[in-house]
C-alpha cells in the first residue's frame, strides 16, 4: 500500500513539473477549459481540477450557484504548498465580505473561518480558509494545438469536514462553486490572471464543457455560429444586505403553446432579502416552482398537451404528470411536445423550452414532464434545474451582469458534448 502511494507521487510529481512548465510556454491560453460529466446516479455535475503540491485530480460537484470551492481536506494526502490563510488579513476580510454567513466569525480564532455548505442537503459546517495551487485545462481557439495547462498559485478555497460529502456524487471530495462572489473560481481565475469575470458552461446527459474567458475571442472557442445565435438578459440580484452568490434571471411571464400564464407577478421578482425570482441551478435535477405558480402551469400544460392528442398515463414518481409516449413524434429538438417560453426583459426576448428539455423518457411507453412542486414558501420560487440547462450554451458575464444564452443546440443539429473532446486529458479522479 505505501509502496503503492509512493508511486502515485512520484507520478504526481512529474505530472506537477510537466504542467509548470508547459503553463510558463503557453502565455496567453484563449480560454481555461473543464470537462463536465453527468453522475447517472445522483443527476450531479462533475468536474475534475488537478490541485495541491505534488498536483493530484480531484473530483468536485459543480454547484453554479455555490460562493466557492470546498473539500474534505481531511481524507487528502498533506499538500506542501497548502496554507491557512490567518483571521483579519487582506484574503480573509474579502472572502467573509462576499461570502453570506462568514462576517460574524470568532473574533479572537487564529485561522480564517468561512461556512462551507453543502447546497444538496442544505447542511453547513464551520470550516478554514486556506490557498493552495491547482491546475486547469488550457486551449486555444484552433483545437489543433490541443491542450496544455495553466497553473494558479494562491487559489482559495474551504477545508470542511468528512460528513459534508454525504448526498453527492460517489467519488466526488466537494463542491465547485461558480457564484457572484469574490472567492469563487471564476472571480479567482480573472483576477489572477487579469482576465474578465466572465465564463460559460455547456452541460450535457453525458459529457459538457465549462470554459473560463480569456480574451476577445472567446466566443470562436465554440464556433461563430453559435456564438453569434446568443439572446443576452440582465442577471438580476437582491438589493439587501448579503448579496446572493447564485444566478437570478428576470422572469415577466410564462406561456405554453403561446398561451399567457395567469401568475402573481411578486413571486415571479427577488426581493431585497433574496426571496422569490427565479434562479439557474446545477444542484437542481429539474425544474422546481413554487406551488402557486406550479398549479397553474400544470393546468395550462395539460390543456395544451389535450389539445396535441397526448393521452395521459398514471404518474412516476418523482413527477407528477406524465403521457404515453405513443404516437407521439420526434424531431431534432426532442418530442414534439407543448413549447413553454419564459418571457424574460420584454415578450421579445424568451427561453423557449422544446421537449428535449421538458419531457423526461422514462421507459419505452411513458415520457413524464420534467417540472416539479417545490413547495408552498421556497426561497427561490422558480429553480431552473439542470434538464432544462442541458444543450444550451450559457455565458455569464459578472463585469456587465449580463447572461447571454442559446436555442436548444439541437436545433442546429449541435449538442453539449459534441462541442469539445478531452481525448489530451487522461487523468482520472483518485
Amino acid at each position: 500500500m505505501a509502496s503503492s502511494f509512493q508511486f502515485l507521487l512520484l507520478g504526481s510529481s512529474f505530472m506537477y513539473l510537466t504542467f509548470v512548465s508547459l503553463a510558463q510556454t503557453f502565455h496567453s491560453p484563449n480560454a481555461l477549459v473543464f470537462p463536465i460529466t453527468k453522475d447517472v446516479k445522483t443527476l450531479q455535475y462533475v468536474t475534475t481540477i488537478l490541485h495541491g503540491t505534488p498536483l493530484v485530480p480531484i473530483k468536485l460537484v459543480v454547484d453554479l450557484g455555490g460562493p466557492f470551492l470546498w473539500t474534505d481536506c481531511a481524507s487528502r494526502y498533506a499538500s506542501s504548498s497548502s496554507r491557512p490563510v490567518p483571521n483579519r488579513s487582506i484574503k480573509c476580510l474579502t472572502a467573509k465580505a462576499h461570502v453570506v454567513g462568514s462576517k460574524n466569525c470568532l473574533s479572537g480564532a487564529q485561522k480564517c473561518e468561512i461556512f462551507p455548505e453543502n447546497s444538496i442537503t442544505r447542511l453547513g459546517a464551520r470550516g478554514e480558509l486556506v490557498e493552495d495551487t491547482i491546475a486547469i485545462q488550457s486551449g486555444d481557439d484552433s483545437k489543433a494545438a490541443g491542450l496544455t495547462a495553466t497553473v494558479v498559485q494562491q487559489f482559495l478555497f474551504s477545508c470542511a469536514p468528512p460528513f459534508l460529502l454525504n448526498g453527492i456524487a460517489s467519488g466526488a471530495k466537494g463542491m465547485l462553486g461558480l457564484g457572484r462572489t469574490r472567492i469563487s473560481l471564476p472571480s479567482q481565475i480573472s483576477s489572477a490572471l487579469g482576465t474578465h469575470r466572465k465564463f460559460t458552461i455547456c452541460l450535457s446527459s453525458s459529457e459538457g464543457i465549462m470554459v473560463s474567458d480569456q480574451g476577445p475571442d472567446h466566443g470562436s472557442f465554440f464556433g461563430p455560429e453559435i456564438s453569434r445565435s446568443l439572446t443576452y438578459t440582465p442577471l438580476v440580484t437582491n438589493q439587501g444586505d448579503n448579496l446572493l452568490p447564485e444566478y437570478f434571471v428576470g422572469i415577466k411571464s410564462i406561456s405554453i403553446e403561446g398561451k399567457r400564464l395567469s401568475l402573481n407577478a411578486s413571486l415571479l421578482s427577488l426581493d431585497g432579502e433574496g426571496v422569490g425570482g427565479t434562479k439557474l441551478s446545477t444542484i437542481v435535477p429539474y425544474t422546481m416552482m413554487e406551488s402557486t405558480i406550479y398549479a397553474t402551469f400544470i393546468e395550462a400544460y395539460i390543456k395544451a398537451a389535450s389539445s396535441m392528442n397526448m393521452t395521459m398515463v398514471a404518474s412516476v414518481a418523482p413527477f407528477s404528470l406524465c403521457f404515453s409516449s405513443k404516437g407521439i413524434e420526434s424531431g431534432k429538438s426532442g418530442q414534439k411536445v407543448p413549447v413553454i417560453d419564459l418571457m424574460l426583459q420584454s415578450e421579445m426576448v424568451k427561453w423557449r423550452i422544446l421537449g428535449g428539455n421538458s419531457m423526461v423518457r422514462v421507459n419505452n411507453e411513458v415520457m413524464c414532464l420534467g417540472f416539479l412542486d417545490g413547495g408552498l414558501n421556497p426561497r427561490t420560487s422558480i429553480a431552473l434545474g439542470g434538464y432544462q440547462l442541458e444543450d444550451t450554451l450559457l455565458q455569464f458575464d459578472l463585469g456587465s451582469s449580463m447572461l447571454g444564452f442559446s436555442q436548444s443546440l439541437s436545433m442546429m443539429q449541435c449538442s453539449c458534448n459534441s462541442v469539445f473532446k478531452f481525448d489530451s486529458w487522461p487523468v482520472e479522479p483518485l
